[in-house]
């Protein structure tokens, strides 16, 4: 048996993200205007970047306590506690991260075991399944599709019925990739209602909760707080994605647990960027109104420019995502689409097909873009299409 061979079966079966690899294989085409990574193209308010300069300066370059500076942890209990309403004891219920990424992964790891299931809604940011596997365990598909991508009881009902005794966790994304669809109070009031019923995690991945546009953001901890694990950061809300800071709020009994998978995965996060986010949650603390106003301009105008086109569109609310359904009469299959548009229109989107089965005949546009780019881009869309 070679070497290779002994590697971690659950490993080799995962590869590296669509999302990823057609970004890297359109880039190769001259002139390209690219629509495909879900990165905010503001850069870090400048007070934010100076507070990390005088951490530089001040030597703060040593480690933090694992769970993060305590100064962060109040100022993160203090913004999401003003933002979404919700009590979080910074000593004991939040862990600072190194972004949403690794929070997801420690949490993950901390509560799930081979053989356990966890309820998915699709389609989905495909990172998560890659992090089921990893901890041996197995994503039940849950196809929102029909609902305008809005999970509902049924769906969860439906699906606990059939899997229940193995379900360990459900994960939430909302406002969502790739969909850009939130959800109102009142259905997540409804979903809270029913996943109480069952003993299972709630991993409510909220990274996008400060880009809603017509309604304010709601997090599910707030109506079942007992069973839930918000998961959040800074990399969208302040434009601070190299800067790798995420949080988990959570039950205390959960987060002691929590901690020693993120202690052993990462130690702690950087000292340096934890003096940054402390100046973002503070004094930033609305930091990102502006942005949000300018990604609602840009939703709109793309979302009318793709409807003249003919693209069925569940209207985003938040994030910065357009999840589109091709026409009748174009080609179906969402890679040959985008492949064949990035060739002759010069425009990369990202396939459906990358968020899963559900996302098939669908394309994700972000404008995470200026508007000059996104003209520029509608342009050649509609040059393509007609």
């Amino acid at each position: 048996m070679a070497l290779i061979d002994r590697i971690n079966p659950h490993i080799k079966t995962i590869q590296i993200s669509d999302i990823r690899k057609f970004d890297m294989e359109v880039s190769k085409i001259p002139d390209i205007i690219k629509l495909t990574l879900g990165e905010p193209d503001f850069t870090t308010p400048e007070h934010v970047k100076q507070a990390g300069v005088a951490a530089i300066n001040e030597n703060v370059t040593r480690y933090s306590e694992m769970n993060g500076f305590f100064e962060l942890r109040k100022a993160a209990a203090n913004f999401i506690k003003e933002k979404y309403n919700i009590s979080y004891n910074p000593k004991t219920e939040i862990i600072a991260t190194v972004g949403a990424t690794e929070a997801l992964s420690a949490t993950l790891f901390t509560i799930l075991e081979p053989g356990d299931k966890v309820l998915v809604p699709m389609p989905i940011y495909p990172g998560y399944l890659p992090l089921i596997a990893m901890a041996g365990a197995t994503p039940i598909l849950l196809d929102a599709s029909n609902n305008g991508f809005v999970l509902t009881p049924e769906h969860i009902d439906e699906a606990m019925k059939k899997h229940s005794k193995k379900v360990k966790a459900i994960i939430l994304n909302y406002p969502s990739n790739p969909t850009g669809v939130t959800y109102l109070r009142k259905e997540i009031f409804k979903l809270a209602n029913t996943l109480q019923k069952y003993e299972i995690f709630v991993i409510s991945d909220e990274i996008y909760s400060e880009l809603t546009y017509e309604e304010t953001h709601v997090s599910f901890g707030e109506y079942l707080f007992n069973q839930t694990i918000v998961i959040n950061g800074l990399s969208k809300s302040h434009a601070m994605t190299g800067w790798r800071i995420g949080f988990t709020f959570a039950p205390e009994k959960f987060t002691q647990e929590i901690l020693k998978a993120h202690q052993y995965l990462v130690t702690t996060t950087s000292s340096i960027s934890q003096k940054a986010a402390i100046e973002a949650l503070t004094k930033g603390m609305n930091d990102a109104v502006a942005m949000r106003k300018e990604y609602q301009k840009r939703r709109d105008f793309v979302y009318q420019e793709m409807g003249k086109l003919n693209f069925e569109i569940a209207r985003p609310a938040g994030a910065f995502y357009i999840f589109a359904k091709i026409p009748q009469g174009h080609l179906q299959n969402s890679f040959a689409f985008c492949h064949d548009l990035a060739v002759r229109g010069k425009v990369a989107l990202i396939p459906g097909s990358a968020f899963g089965e559900a996302g098939e005949s669908y394309v994700r546009v972000s404008y995470a873009a200026d508007m000059e780019k996104l003209v520029k881009a509608m342009t050649r869309l509609k040059g393509y299409m007609l």
